[in-house]
């Protein structure tokens, strides 16, 4: 199944960058590209290749990011986007579309280019006829994309308005959610500036919607959603930031995984996964070669240059002092906790136990639909569900919800056996886990199940853990050392054994930025 996750389009939902105006004029008026500025650490090598036959690429989508303002217009080609033959200046005030003025001025532009370029194609074989202006476009697309690339230079006239203000608001609403993307990616073993990807996709817009149907922050359509997320009738994991990022994760994971090949695994976000396995068998490990070469009618303009558009987006979002005069200020950091619904509930009941305007839990959970937001339809066991941080410290969980911890928390639970569940009608994967007092990843890892994988079918039996402790050893006074398992955090094997997170990170003489990995041992402190 050719699985896209977000139609044609990567910026189709803003109607700003893809409506393919376009003109021309004879002096062009370039704005200068700044040659790439990556900033890797020596500590390990990029994940993400940059090709140099796609550096052309990159700086177009750099400009449109970090230099072309929204009253800019950049006529360009298609194909080969680093052929920039002009910036225009939008005639009067800019907003989110044209003006029918405007609409015109582009247009005419646009024209007069094609009609230069249509003209250069008949004649540029003999350098001496050309006039300076025509020498000069011949030049731009020499230097890109050699001589053979001016016959058909008219048909491939492409407009792109500048984006500037959209990234720098993006770069600031971002702060709300860098940290936690982060820590998801990195979770799953994948490379955390994956978190960049929002700015190519929404500009961290929650409510962007694209003509395919993606909604939300990462731009999952119905399809998508339905096998990487959450959806029913009362919720929709597309429109909440941080459940959606998750479910990026196991699709970039599992994407990665199949392609082994990270500019094709970022690619197939936009283009599916099948697509881009056509892609690299035909064409091999050579990215470039794919974006030139492969031949695939939904393969357009979007799939060409979602992963350019991705590093240049990197680019800008890591250094912004190169980019934006005025410091850009991020939003903190939300400053809310995850509880787990171990039954349903309406979100009126929801709100009255933790003493909560329902507005305001509406608001802090954009995935429930709005018969749930409005209490008519009860929000179902085992989902995440949102609530501030404040009213958590002031008032714990009641017995209703089983609460994430946070790192000075006291563990979840300390059961007493191991022993199976079996997994009845609508059970989820969380909401086993929040029954016994379990992480998922926990649970999953258990049960040698992989990180992406959280679905459970009626019958199955999982081995659940209700004391991860050895009271034997406990009682007896001996050293217990736990074996560090992948994905594990020192959150889950505190609480699995008992103990606060502050203990168990003392004992070993580590602290909360301390990074552990599989195959570590932790001393686990006595009680």
């Amino acid at each position: 199944m050719n699985m896209s996750l977000h139609g044609t389009s990567s910026c189709a939902w803003w109607l700003l960058g893809c409506v393919v105006f376009g003109t021309a004029q004879s002096a062009p008026n370039t704005r200068p590209i700044a040659p790439p500025q990556p900033v890797i650490g020596d500590a390990a090598p990029d994940p993400f290749p940059r090709p140099d036959a796609l550096a052309g690429q990159v700086g177009f989508w750099r400009s449109v990011y970090g230099y072309w303002s929204l009253g800019q217009v950049a006529l360009h080609d298609m194909d080969y986007p680093g052929i920039i033959y002009e910036v225009i200046d939008l005639p009067g005030a800019a907003s989110e579309g044209y003006t029918a003025a405007q609409k015109k001025f582009v247009d005419e532009r646009r024209t007069a280019l094609q009609v230069q370029l249509q003209s250069l194609a008949q004649r540029y074989k003999t350098v001496s006829q050309l006039s300076d202006a025509e020498r000069e476009l011949l030049f731009r697309i020499q230097s890109v994309a050699g001589a053979a690339a001016v016959d058909g230079a008219a048909e491939r006239v492409r407009s792109q308005r500048g984006l500037r203000e959209r990234f720098r608001r993006g770069l600031e609403i971002s702060g709300r959610y860098d940290a936690t993307f982060r820590r998801i990616f990195s979770d799953a073993g994948l490379p955390t500036d994956l978190a960049f990807l929002p700015h190519v996709e929404s500009s961290f817009q929650t409510s962007a919607r694209s003509s395919a149907g993606a909604v939300g922050v990462w731009q999952f359509t119905r399809g998508a959603g339905r096998i990487f997320l959450k959806m029913n009738a009362a919720i929709d994991e597309r429109l909440d930031p941080v459940a959606s990022a998750r479910g990026a994760a196991r699709y970039l994971g599992q994407a990665y995984g199949s392609l082994g090949h990270w500019a094709y695994a970022v690619t197939s976000y936009n283009h599916g996964l099948q697509g881009m396995l056509r892609a690299k068998q035909q064409v091999g490990n050579d990215f470039a070669q794919a974006v030139r070469e492969y031949q695939s009618r939904s393969f357009g303009f979007a799939s060409k240059n979602f992963y350019t558009e991705f590093l240049a987006a990197r680019d800008v979002a890591r250094n912004p002092q190169d980019f934006f005069a005025d410091e850009v200020r991020r939003d903190p950091p939300l400053d809310l906790h995850k509880v787990v619904l171990d039954r349903k509930i309406s979100a009126g009941q929801l709100a009255k136990l933790h003493a909560v305007n329902l507005k305001q839990l509406a608001e802090l959970n954009p995935a429930w639909s709005r018969r749930a937001a409005r209490g008519e339809l009860p929000l179902p066991s085992g989902i995440e569900v949102w609530l501030p941080s404040r009213v958590v410290r002031e008032k714990p969980a009641p017995a209703i919800t089983a609460t994430a911890p946070q790192l000075d928390a006291a563990p979840v639970s300390a059961a007493t056996s191991r022993n199976y569940h079996v997994v009845r009608p609508r059970d989820t994967l969380s909401g086993i886990a929040a029954r016994y007092g379990m992480e998922v990843a926990a649970l999953q890892t258990l049960n040698n199940r992989a990180s992406d994988n959280d679905v459970v079918k009626r019958g199955d039996k999982l081995l659940v853990v209700e004391d991860a402790r050895d009271p034997a050893a406990a009682q007896n006074g001996a050293e217990i050392i736990h074996i560090v398992r992948k994905g594990e955090t020192p959150i889950e094997i505190a609480s699995s054994y008992g103990v606060t997170v502050a203990k168990l990170l003392a004992s070993n003489d580590l602290t909360r930025q301390s990074i552990i990995h599989p195959g570590q041992r932790f001393r686990i402190p006595r009680q």
